[in-house]
């Protein structure tokens, strides 16, 4: 079993809470993304981007993963933009377990910010579907690590 760490380091224990996700089924692209959209803000701000993102009402700018990405209409300067759902539901459940780790640390939840949110490309699940000829299609899966970091400010 594998030992898992944070790449952030030296944060002050008593007014941070950390929370991960290990191996997720989902994009990296999108889980970048949206790990770069939610970073600096609120939690309850956070976590209303996310429903809305989850009921296609608010697109998420994509700004390193954009090409050939379809233009939305959305409040920032960027065009490219898409409605990540399955990414966005497994954050949201993330950020209600960091909501949960500080309300057991006894923080408030109001002034809790996101200083830290990123992803990182897990390992790949290799598969192959048999075709005619004695060929194979590959047909693989990149898994995805989430880490959310916590600031209570005051």
């Amino acid at each position: 079993m594998p030992e898992w760490g944070y790449s952030v380091k030296g944060l002050d224990p008593d007014k941070t809470v950390k929370c991960a996700g290990r191996e997720l089924k989902m994009s990296p692209k999108a889980a970048v993304e949206i790990c770069h959209t939610i970073r600096g803000m609120k939690i309850g701000e956070a976590k209303t981007l996310l429903e809305q993102v989850i009921k296609k009402r608010l697109p998420i700018a994509y700004r390193r993963y954009k090409k050939k990405v379809a233009h939305k209409s959305m409040p920032e300067k960027t065009f490219a933009g898409r409605y990540p759902v399955k990414t966005a539901d497994r954050i949201l459940r993330l950020l209600r377990e960091l909501e949960a780790n500080a309300e057991y640390k006894g923080m408030d939840i109001e002034n809790l910010k996101i200083i830290h949110a990123v992803s990182h490309r897990g390992r790949k699940i290799r598969a192959y579907t048999p075709r005619a000829f004695g060929k194979a299609s590959p047909s693989f899966e990149t898994l995805s690590h989430v880490e959310i970091v916590g600031y209570e400010t005051s």
